[in-house]
């Protein structure tokens, strides 16, 4: 596996593979890699000739300093799983390199419809730092196909608009969200949580579980079944930040007997700990 630092060296290979007719897949990560993101890797590989993972802690992302902070920086630990994963190439730039100018005079890319709802209203700002940087690394990499996991929901479906609106060549392809034993959607967070607390969390996935068993059902009283959710969960320790039903191709707010394709999605703070996750639910 290459590793480069630099734009010029990671367009140098991206030129020579090209030359030999090679097709390239990109996994975007800010490292602290998981057995989730190595499910990307493994899905990038059926794809594309070459996979390019990049590793980068995105300031322009987080509203929270502190988190950003906090957020774990593991590269060896990484290189050696990508590296038994089969990567081919990992960039790994710093933030004079994504950033020469500085952040403060840096263009931002804004994609409308995801930062008045969901996670766009709980972190200010961090969809902006998303489209950015995920703009940028898609100029620098220049791949034929990216892989993003469905644990992000909202995350995936604004890369998708933001591709579509600029016409960018490269198709987005969302990977499944990989779980503990548990039910716990594998996040670099949960590393944050005791064994205990990794059991309170299950409760995530399994209240968004029961509520798509009681829509699959027919129930169709929203709001009652959202507000026994939010006790659920309550009581479970989490303090939530949201819990509802979406259109999944939008995430606008559903309307009971008209939309069929439903995302129920979740997130909130356990001891502290933001976790987010989400589940598919079609009624057609």
């Amino acid at each position: 596996m290459q590793i480069v630092e630099s734009i010029l060296s990671l367009r140098g290979q991206i030129k020579t593979w090209r030359g030999e007719h090679q097709t390239i897949a990109f996994v975007p990560t800010m490292g602290n890699l998981h057995d989730g993101h190595i499910s990307l890797v493994k899905k990038a590989q059926t794809l594309a000739d070459k996979v390019v993972v990049s590793i980068f802690v995105n300031p322009l992302q987080f509203d929270d300093k502190q988190d950003l902070v906090n957020y774990p920086r593991t590269l060896q630990t990484d290189i050696k799983k990508l590296m038994q994963a089969g990567c081919n190439l990992l960039f790994t730039p710093n933030a004079e390199v994504m950033y020469p100018q500085g952040m403060d005079f840096h263009t931002f890319i804004h994609v409308p419809g995801m930062d008045d709802k969901l996670c766009g209203l709980e972190r200010p700002g961090h969809f902006d730092g998303v489209a950015t940087v995920v703009t940028k690394l898609f100029n620098m990499v220049q791949a034929d196909v990216a892989v993003f996991g469905e644990k992000d929901y909202q995350q995936l479906l604004l890369i998708r608009k933001l591709v579509s609106d600029l016409n960018l060549p490269v198709k987005i392809v969302g990977a499944s969200t990989v779980r503990e034993q548990n039910g716990l959607a594998m996040s670099s967070r949960n590393q944050h949580l005791t064994d205990e607390l990794k059991q309170q969390a299950a409760t995530l996935y399994l209240t968004l579980s029961q509520l798509k068993q009681q829509l699959e059902s027919g129930q169709q009283d929203y709001p009652a079944l959202l507000k026994q959710a939010e006790i659920k969960l309550t009581a479970a320790g989490f303090s939530l930040d949201y819990i509802d039903i979406r259109r999944a191709d939008d995430l606008q707010t559903a309307v009971p007997a008209v939309d069929k394709k439903l995302r129920l999605l979740a997130a909130g703070r356990l001891a502290n700990v933001r976790l987010i996750d989400n589940i598919a639910c079609n009624l057609a």
